[in-house]
């Protein structure tokens, strides 16, 4: 009985070994690789449905190789008063949206950095915390409609593709 239990797993083990997996491409094998390398999304949230859906699509990016998630909320601050100039209201949503975007990334069981920014544009803002974490992707979720007299990609949206320090990925909503 020992002897064919030995036969068998010997012989599976011989099947394995002469029945290699199908050759992968160079290409398919490099963007496996890239995509295994992002162990740092960044993710910018304003609060909004399509922001918080960002944050799903980078957990769920992230899950695998259990990747810290940036969040990462800029408060805006006009050019009339000093950066240092305390913002209640602002803050205060500032806070509300990263509680909410940092209940989704605990869903998933990864860790979440959080960071408000303070900056006189948006994308400013984004690009700086992108540099300081070394971020390796950053995940935007943009608003699903748009008026006939704006563009799809909203002023942040499309200097941040210009600009970014590292790969982006837009998630936009069905309309």
């Amino acid at each position: 009985m020992l002897a064919a239990l030995f036969a068998v797993s010997l012989g599976g083990l011989l099947w394995w070994m002469l029945h290699p997996p199908a050759p992968v491409s160079r290409e398919v094998a490099k963007a496996r690789r890239s995509i295994d390398a992002v162990k740092r999304i960044l993710v910018p949230t304003v609060g909004m449905p399509y922001s918080e859906r960002g944050v799903e699509l980078a957990c769920r990016l992230g899950m695998e190789q259990k990747a810290e998630i940036i969040l990462v909320y800029v408060l805006e601050v006009p050019r009339t008063i000093p950066l240092g100039t305390p913002l209640p209201d602002s803050e205060a949503r500032a806070q509300e949206s990263i509680a909410r975007a940092q209940a989704v990334v605990k869903l998933h069981g990864l860790s979440a950095t959080v960071h408000i920014e303070r900056a006189r544009e948006v994308v400013e803002g984004i690009i700086r915390v992108a540099k300081d974490y070394d971020a390796d992707l950053i995940v935007l979720g943009i608003r699903p409609r748009v008026s006939a007299t704006e563009d799809i990609l909203g002023r942040t949206s499309d200097a941040l593709l210009r600009r970014a320090p590292c790969e982006v990925i837009v998630d936009k909503l069905p309309g």
